[in-house]
């Protein structure tokens, strides 16, 4: 006989499912809700047996997960009616649930890495807590999930993954979609498995207790498959399935035979249920929903700007990069780096780490060439308060990251609304000038820029990347750091031209200002990262063929943009050009213009220099003629001026 508590706890989930469709129906929910009734015997028999230590990840289907695990079911109510006092101020709603170490997103296979990160995290810190993801059958068709199988099983992540098998992806049968065993994919590596149903509701209740005591004692990851099936249409629509199929399990359903065998008693806790949600939602239907200063602060902090001479450093930027992760390493021990191929002898694609991996084996991981798994991996980890440092070997491929940088990393913050920060670190080098060709040359600054609430950052040759990193290293929110490939091998800000100062902001990430000594400046521009040499070398050209003093503008920061000192520049000079690596369109270059004509009242000349729109090619002849170059700024600055 099943334990009454759970039966009531399952019934308990049904109810709150329904009575979610019954407010939608009468246009009190606001977006979309998809309901587990069929499944509560999954969430009972794995949320409901875990620590309160543990940590659960879960999907679009959370509801029943989440009231098992947290007992909070008014909580959630709350949420998907949009209150302020709902588990996430109204902002989650059905699929995006954060509280006590409860975790939900709506993104398909995201969470499974990011469930991993926070695993290793366990691990690391040694307390003896496991993380438990659910999944669906319709996850498997996502690459990042057997990316992640891999790395939990080489690196012996605790990390308990439960497949919830309904047999159908949203509206789509298994039959059409899903191809093999579903054990065979974990067992293949090496994974331990085991499988149930919820049909049998005693023994998926033994045989969960059971998996989660060998991931706890083990400290290794496992995969449950449990076999079920959802009553409900897949969200709120319709329900395209065969009717006789879903009366089927209807009548084999665990709670529709308790309700039947046992009826008064249904009944009662039925009542008892109603009663206690039906006076909750009435004290909470008028409350307010967050306010939208409340939940989104403009930063408008602005520091008075001073300058400060800034003067040469004899050592090359990648040596100060290595000395400052081997310092960081030693001072910080919750801080751990991660990236493919960094460890000795070899130390990363560009030697940044090299060495670092004898001195620390406890902090560096050496990853699979698994892009999307990885910083998902990191973001878990910097969820759980380790700082994660993860290196993309080469910024081209950080195309594969995008789904953990923009739909996890960027939002929990906001997405939780504030109950977690995710100060994860991603850097990575970019540009062109080694002949590598179209997929090794690329900047994709543009791509990086304007992700909410991620700092983009790219370091150039002027400043000493040890004061980008000191700061980035107290960020508590995702940052970004762009380092260009030839930069890595030059000394700091050993190029000087005469009659120009060099100086730097007080700003978080300074600006570097170049300007003439005497004289005052006829031109502003403004550049960043590895067009830095570019530009001061055509200083002299500009002066010499076109009689114009520059007065140039090194970002370190290029998201969100600070951009006041530009400003001033240009009411004095009434001409703005804009040197980058990236293409035109759409670009950091159009960024800065257009906030520059948005806030200055005068008319001025602004032109964008950037790459051709065309892969970069390996030849050196087509690369230097792609890529930005002395002769096209000339000759921009030339034909805009005349």
């Amino acid at each position: 006989m099943i334990d009454k508590t759970l039966m009531e706890e399952a019934i308990l989930i049904r109810r709150v499912e329904e009575i979610f469709l019954e407010l939608f129906s009468q246009g009190k929910l606001n977006g979309t809700v998809h309901t587990c009734v069929g499944q509560e015997f999954s969430a009972v028999s794995f949320a409901g047996q875990l620590d309160e230590n543990d940590f659960i990840f879960s999907n679009h289907r959370c509801h029943g997960h989440y009231i098992s695990f947290t007992k909070d079911h008014e909580g959630l109510i709350a949420e998907l009616m949009g209150k302020e006092i709902g588990i996430c101020g109204g902002v989650g709603s059905s699929q995006h649930l954060c509280r006590k170490n409860f975790f939900s997103n709506g993104i398909q296979g995201g969470i499974v890495p990011v469930a991993a990160g926070v695993a290793l995290a366990n691990k690391l810190k040694n307390n003896n807590a496991i993380v438990v993801v659910f999944i669906g059958d319709g996850t498997l068709g996502q690459g990042v999930v057997y990316e992640t199988m891999n790395i939990i099983s080489k690196w012996e992540i605790p990390l308990l993954i439960v497949l919830e098998n309904n047999g159908y992806s949203q509206s789509t049968s298994q039959k059409v979609s899903l191809a093999g065993s579903i054990l065979a994919r974990a067992e293949a590596f090496d994974i331990d498995t085991f499988h149930s149903n919820t049909w049998e509701t005693e023994k998926v209740i033994k045989d969960a207790k059971k998996s989660i005591d060998f991931v706890r004692r083990t400290k290794t990851p496992f995969l449950h498959l449990v076999d079920t099936y959802r009553l409900n249409p897949h969200s709120k629509g319709d329900d395209h399935r065969d009717k006789r199929e879903i009366e089927k399990y209807k009548i084999k359903d665990p709670i529709n035979l308790f309700s039947k065998k046992h009826h008064k008693e249904y009944e009662k806790i039925l009542s008892n249920i109603d009663k206690k949600i039906n006076t909750f939602i009435s004290s909470v239907e008028l409350s307010d929903e967050l306010n939208i200063d409340e939940y989104y602060i403009e930063n408008e902090e602005k520091c008075e700007v001073t300058w400060q001479k800034i003067g040469g450093i004899d050592i090359r930027q990648l040596d100060l990069l290595n000395e400052f992760f081997d310092k960081y390493l030693a001072k910080f021990k919750n801080m751990v780096l991660l990236g493919e191929d960094i460890l000795s002898p070899y130390g990363g694609a560009f030697k940044v780490f090299k060495n670092l991996s004898d001195k620390y084996p406890q902090q560096i991981f050496s990853t699979p060439i698994s892009e999307l798994a990885i910083t998902g991996i990191s973001n878990g980890l910097a969820l759980a308060g380790i700082k994660p440092y993860l290196e993309i070997m080469f910024g081209d491929f950080i195309t594969l990251s995008l789904d953990q940088i923009i739909n996890h990393a960027s939002k929990f913050y906001h997405m939780y609304n504030k109950q977690v920060t995710c100060p994860i670190v991603i850097r990575t080098p970019m540009g062109g000038g080694r002949g590598y060709g179209p997929t090794h040359s690329q900047s994709l600054d543009k791509i990086l820029i304007g992700i909410d609430n991620v700092t983009t950052v790219a370091l150039n040759n002027l400043i000493d990347p040890t004061i980008i990193y000191k700061t980035i290293h107290n960020e508590i929110h995702p940052s970004i750091v762009i380092e260009n490939k030839l930069d890595y091998g030059k000394k700091i800000c050993r190029k000087k031209i005469s009659n120009y100062f060099y100086e730097k902001s007080n700003h978080k990430y300074p600006i570097v200002r170049v300007r003439p000594v005497k004289s005052q400046p006829s031109i502003t521009m403004v550049t960043y990262g590895g067009m830095v040499d570019l530009v001061l070398d055509s200083i002299e050209d500009i002066f010499y063929e076109l009689d114009l003093k520059p007065e140039i503008f090194v970002l370190s920061q290029i998201y969100p943009l600070e951009l006041d000192v530009v400003l001033e520049s240009v009411e004095v000079t009434h001409k703005l050009f804009t040197v980058e690596e990236c293409s035109s369109f759409a670009g950091l270059g159009s960024e800065i213009v257009a906030t520059v004509k948005e806030r200055l009242s005068i008319d001025f000349i602004a032109k964008r220099i950037a790459s051709l729109p065309v892969p970069i090619a390996s030849s050196r002849s087509l690369e230097s003629e792609i890529l930005t170059n002395k002769k096209r700024i000339i000759n921009t600055i030339k034909k805009a001026v005349s």
